[in-house]
């Protein structure tokens, strides 16, 4: 008597994962903006710190470019990659096949997502480790804000490409529709220009834009200056964010090509 071969979510989602992986590898155009995109727009962002008054602040072209150089990795190598990864499998009908097998829905996003979370985070960790290196960056003075703040982008980066992918009709279009959320996080969130040296009410509604609490949680992780009130404020912001994504993926989120 013959019996199945009995098979485990992670064993599963590893074996989406590493198929994932070779379909990344042959997409060029996802990979030169997951790859090097993140590396080249740090360096405006140092040239830009030169105008900036950051002395007032407490800041030094490290902590703004450092934060700055991890949001750009979630931004262009988690999520912007997630939109067309999600999209493009969508339009191929993978998703639909996949969804007639043993995986479950939150198994294929996730085992889907695997190989440009770990993109991400590696290239965040390079990025940390070269601009403290090259900008003369001290060691982080709370790792545990940077690490929670890097753990809250990656999900939430995921979740938002969901949604983003959710919106999108074609693999096409997919370049086109993260542009709002990658032009609103850059400018407002933090990363071009920080929150510290913007007006007290501009930068007030700026702290609730979705990407805002990771790049105020890795600043203050390297510079020990955020509170605790400040700390958990930037915490609930991004868990609020992550679950109403989460929610819009469940109840929005299209395993069919658009007809």
């Amino acid at each position: 008597m013959s019996t199945g071969t009995v098979t485990t979510p992670a064993g599963r989602m590893s074996a989406l994962a590493r198929a994932e992986l070779t379909l990344l590898g042959r997409s060029r155009g996802t990979l030169v903006a997951a790859m090097f995109v993140p590396l080249v727009l740090p360096f405006s962002v140092w040239s830009a710190t030169k105008d900036m008054e950051l002395e007032k602040s407490g800041l030094t072209p490290g902590t703004v470019v450092l934060p700055a150089a991890i949001g750009f990795s979630l931004l262009f190598a988690v999520y912007s990659a997630l939109v067309g990864v999600f999209t493009a499998r969508r339009e191929e009908l993978v998703l639909k096949r996949l969804r007639t097998g043993e995986l479950r829905d939150n198994e294929i996003l996730a085992g889907s997502a695997l190989p440009s979370l770990a993109t991400g985070l590696a290239q965040c960790l390079l990025l940390a480790v070269g601009c403290t290196v090259v900008l003369d960056v001290p060691a982080p003075r709370a790792a545990h804000l940077a690490v929670l703040a890097l753990l809250l982008g990656l999900v939430l980066c995921a979740a938002l490409a969901a949604v983003t992918s959710a919106l999108t009709r074609t693999t096409e279009s997919a370049q086109v529709t993260p542009l709002p959320v990658l032009f609103v996080s850059m400018l407002g969130s933090g990363m071009a220009v920080p929150l510290e040296v913007l007006p007290d009410r501009v930068a007030s509604v700026c702290e609730l834009l979705p990407l805002t609490p990771v790049i105020t949680l890795v600043r203050g992780g390297w510079t020990g200056e955020l509170s605790a009130s400040e700390a958990l404020g930037a915490v609930a912001v991004a868990l609020a964010w992550t679950a109403v994504g989460v929610f819009a993926v469940r109840r929005w989120f299209r395993w069919e090509p658009r007809r």
